[in-house]
């Protein structure tokens, strides 16, 4: 009996595949999701690859930390009045502002705060770095190669007339492309910023404006120290939340369902009950 023929290699089988040169974009991601069903890329190195090339049309303003979502420290304050603020939001960087978050002055390291543990004189204005201003409008690929080229891992994003739109680090754009942890609550980046669920409450993008979630809701918040549901969060609880942290806000019942250390992302929304 003949032997059978050997399996082709890995290397053998992508490259057969690849042997159909794609002519665009599509044609190329189209390909790779067919690596994957062949099983030739994993699912996590097929997320990689797509993140990575979705980089390169992606701009700041797509991914920024919003302005009402900053944490910040004022060049007035005392260490004691700021130093528990940033242990517990547990930063490594924060933008220092002056008379206000379109004044920012300077970046200070939390690492830097050590030498007000140690006793030793500190003077904020002394150990601040240099900001770095970027516009909303520069793609995340040339981002990433200036943060590379100059160590520097977080920028001031700023809009048209020069005031503060919201910050981005070298963590945001490097989850553009390894990814996050997604769950049942992440959204279709396509669809609606309110969305009902099946049991009749309402997902809502942190990011949705206080004039739309008023309109969609019947409320009557106010825009004026935030332009965000998010940042309304923060406002009301003096800090940034944790996942599932609820809070009650007029008639509404507003749970936290995604929120890491610098924002929010997914809120859950009911209406509470009121007595018949």
């Amino acid at each position: 009996m003949e032997p059978s023929p050997s399996r082709p290699s890995l290397l053998e089988r992508l490259s057969a595949l690849l042997m159909r040169e794609p002519e665009d974009r599509e044609q190329l991601v189209a390909l790779l999701h067919s690596a994957y069903e062949r099983n030739l890329l994993d699912a996590d190195a097929l997320s990689i690859i797509e993140g990575a090339l979705s980089v390169s049309d992606m701009q700041v303003r797509d991914i920024m930390v919003p302005r009402s979502q900053m944490e910040v420290i004022s060049i007035g304050e005392a260490p004691e009045q700021f130093i528990e603020r940033v242990i517990e939001v547990a930063h490594s960087r924060f933008p220092v502002i002056g008379e206000n978050r379109d004044d920012v002055i300077g970046i200070l390291l939390a690492k830097d705060l050590l030498r007000y543990y140690a006793g030793k004189e500190f003077n904020i204005r002394d150990m601040l770095r240099p900001a770095v201003f970027i516009p909303e409008s520069k793609r995340l690929n040339v981002l990433l190669r200036e943060f590379r080229a100059s160590r520097n891992h977080m920028a001031i994003v700023v809009d048209e007339y020069g005031g503060v739109a919201g910050l981005v680090t070298i963590e945001d754009v490097l989850e553009q492309i390894v990814g996050d942890i997604e769950d049942e609550y992440d959204f279709d980046e396509a669809s609606d910023n309110i969305l009902l669920d099946h049991a009749g409450r309402y997902r809502v993008k942190a990011t949705t404006e206080i004039a739309d979630f008023n309109h969609a809701f019947g409320t009557h918040f106010s825009d004026e120290e935030f332009d965000t549901v998010g940042g309304m969060i923060i406002h009301h609880l003096g800090r940034m939340p944790k996942r599932g942290e609820t809070v009650q806000l007029e008639s509404l019942r507003i749970q936290v369902l995604r929120a890491d250390s610098r924002r929010v992302h997914t809120l859950l929304v009911d209406r509470l009950q009121t007595a018949a």
